[in-house]
């Protein structure tokens, strides 16, 4: 399969670099394509913790597809190159492949596997713009099949989001008939941005699990942005507040438009008394600091340069799980974004899409 795919990728490439007359020809075939690329990133890495973690590697390599499909329908694409294994399906590896239809323009129905609607802004970055997160983060299986409807207020600032789908904890058991319902509120007000959801979800077959999620996003000036998160997790027989949770915060500081710095903290906990949440296990107690940079050589922000460093202490009871106590990572890395449609041709305004990691 991943023959196939360097193959079709090839071929686009070369489609891309013919001759003139040809490219009009190509350009008329992609005047519906707002968005074609090819994005990756390599580090290194030093984790104090795991040996299996240190050294260069090759973290991602996405496929990214997007467009319309006449006035009212679009598509959107993106498949991890990186991902493929002998255990694993081709649709294992694709992040989401959606189809949505906008009968009026405050209004989207979409449908295929999709990103799913938990609120909170660290959750909502892109795997590849993320260099250390929380345990809950680590663990989330993010993207399932579902369907979703979007409904954008008068004003354009508030967006509401109804999502039914796969619960993402079918995983765990390898069974299809476990559901998650969703509903998310997206919003812009001054320098205020949120994030915010409710969802119910089987953790278990006929078992749920429900979040609350209040992601808050605050840009102060050009240079100062900060968000912070907070995501509470309660079943049943366990619905206190602050016993099951993660938050999550980051402030970062743009002196100039090539350079981001950057510093940020996690802590996940889980002080109940059942095994309901396979996330962050009862028990675990952690917490994360650390910090990094950012620097982007070109204008057009198509290379990124990063170096950070994190520190992490506490209990994960999770053997599996990725956080350790006095846990240091260092990571330095480059990440680039070829962007196929800025070779020769000019790029469409994108289609409504995901509001979740990116």
């Amino acid at each position: 399969m991943l023959r196939h795919v360097s193959f079709s990728l090839l071929l686009l490439i070369s489609l891309v670099g013919v001759q003139p007359v040809k490219a009009q020809w190509f350009k008329s075939v992609l005047q519906e394509v707002s968005d074609l690329r090819l994005e990756a990133r390599g580090d290194w890495q030093n984790d104090s913790r795991t040996e299996s973690a240190r050294g260069f590697k090759g973290s991602y390599l996405n496929f990214v597809l997007a467009g319309t499909i006449g006035k009212h329908f679009a598509y959107a694409y993106r498949q991890r190159l990186n991902k493929f294994s002998k255990s694993s399906s081709f649709f294992d590896a694709t992040d989401w492949l959606y189809l949505s239809y906008s009968p009026v323009k405050s209004l989207t129905f979409s449908a295929g596997k999709q990103v799913v609607a938990i609120g909170g802004y660290e959750y909502d970055r892109a795997p590849i713009n993320l260099y250390f997160t929380s345990e809950f983060w680590y663990n989330i299986p993010c993207y399932q099949w579902g369907g979703s409807a979007e409904y954008t207020l008068p004003g354009g600032n508030d967006a509401l989001k109804v999502q039914v789908g796969q619960s993402p904890f079918h995983a765990f058991y390898d069974h299809g008939h476990m559901y998650g319902y969703h509903l998310m509120w997206s919003g812009r007000h001054g320098i205020w941005s949120t994030i915010w959801s409710a969802n119910l979800m089987e953790y278990a077959p006929n078992k749920y699990m429900s979040y609350l999620s209040f992601g808050n996003q605050f840009q102060l000036g050009r240079k100062v942005k900060l968000y912070f998160d907070f995501l509470n997790r309660a079943t049943s027989h366990q619905t206190f507040l602050f016993k099951d949770c993660t938050l999550v915060g980051e402030v970062a500081y743009t002196p100039i438009e090539q350079l981001n710095l950057f510093a940020k903290t996690s802590y996940d906990v889980n002080k109940t008394h059942t095994d309901a949440d396979l996330l962050v296990h009862r028990g675990t107690e952690l917490t994360r600091v650390g910090g990094g940079v950012e620097f982007y050589p070109l204008k057009n922000r198509a290379v990124r340069v990063h170096a950070d460093y994190a520190y992490a202490w506490g209990t994960n009871t999770n053997d599996e799980g990725t956080i350790r106590n006095n846990q240091s990572f260092v990571n330095v890395g480059v990440t680039w974004n070829i962007d196929f449609l800025n070779i020769r041709f000019k790029k469409k305004s994108a289609p409504k899409s995901e509001p979740s990691h990116e």
